[in-house]
């Protein structure tokens, strides 16, 4: 009987303190390095906007945040290394829209969109410039539209590559203006961009960063952004809504997920010290350069954008005909 009292008792304590654990780990944390896992290779957009995030951070919270790209997929290796992963607050995912995109592009993935990862704090969005060739004689929206409807199925507009943000900007304009226009996916944004400055694509969508030297030097003519309002570093440059197309409006945002289950505690504090550091002047400053436009939201509220973002864009891939690839 005896023995029994202190079998009940010691499994009573184990019990006790397991609850009790996981207070203390997330009063702890963090007490080691972070991986942050990109999707893409190094140098990418979302790459580059998390780095600059991520290392303000880590001298708030006196860690330091290892990233770790691992492409392939189309970002699904790394989106299914996350979600597997130990909810500690040790592993976190740089997520993009093209987190939103996986969904149509893959006939059944190795996790659960919505509810495998915990949405923690975005970093911002970032507009996409509709730009051509100067030789095309495009000065506006309307001139692009009414070459299109004049030579249906004739005109053709690039992509980087099938559910690539370029892409989706592309298809949303392309039924917003009613127009018949190819598709031409490229491997990537530097193989579609050289065939758009040579001429031989027609409209591109491109992200402003890259767009804008190109703009400026009179490479490329920029018609419109697909962003509600107008981008600060391209003030001149209507929207597509201002342009006729409400329903072309488009952005690219990115930001921190975590996996599902990662305790309250520790999301709030990855949400308050990211949100801090996006607040520093320095690094509004880094951020605009690159094009990026804030957007400020709770944990739950960037939730709640994220699953919009993902209904939306199953809504466009069956409007537009985008087929999963795999």
């Amino acid at each position: 009987m005896g023995s029994t009292r202190m079998l009940l008792g010691a499994l009573l304590a184990a019990a006790l303190g397991a609850t009790a654990a996981t207070p203390t780990s997330a009063q702890n944390w963090p007490s080691r390095p972070i991986t942050a896992i990109s999707p893409f290779s190094a140098g990418n957009a979302v790459d580059i906007v998390g780095r600059i995030v991520l290392e303000q951070v880590s001298q708030q919270i006196g860690q330091s945040f290892v990233i770790e790209n691992r492409p392939g997929g189309g970002g699904t290796v790394a989106f299914n290394s996350v979600a597997k992963a130990t909810p500690d607050g040790y592993t976190v995912l740089l997520g993009s829209s093209t987190f939103s995109a996986a969904v149509v592009l893959h006939k059944k993935l190795p996790y659960d969109t919505l509810s495998d990862f915990t949405a923690v704090v975005p970093f911002g969005v970032q507009p996409s410039v509709l730009v051509a060739a100067p030789s095309h004689g495009f000065k506006t929206v309307a001139d692009l539209v009414a070459a299109a409807k004049a030579k249906p199925g004739q005109m053709n507009f690039a992509s980087a590559g099938i559910g690539a943000a370029s892409h989706i900007a592309a298809e949303r304009f392309r039924l917003s203006a009613g127009i018949v226009a190819q598709h031409v996916p490229f491997r990537g944004p530097n193989e579609a961009l050289s065939e758009v400055l040579a001429g031989r694509i027609d409209y591109y969508f491109l992200p402003i960063a890259p767009a804008l030297p190109l703009v400026k030097d009179g490479k490329l003519v920029a018609l419109a952004v697909s962003t509600p309002k107008r981008a600060p570093t391209l003030p001149d440059v209507p929207t597509t809504a201002e342009a006729g197309y409400p329903g072309a409006s488009y952005v690219f945002w990115s930001g921190l997920f975590v996996p599902a289950k990662t305790p309250k505690e520790i999301v709030a504090r990855l949400h308050d010290e990211s949100a801090k550091a996006l607040a520093l002047p320095e690094i509004q400053a880094k951020l605009t350069k690159l094009g990026v436009d804030p957007l400020t939201l709770t944990s739950e509220g960037f939730q709640d954008f994220f699953a919009n973002d993902v209904a939306e864009t199953v809504k466009l891939a069956k409007e537009a005909g985008i087929t999963p690839t795999d």
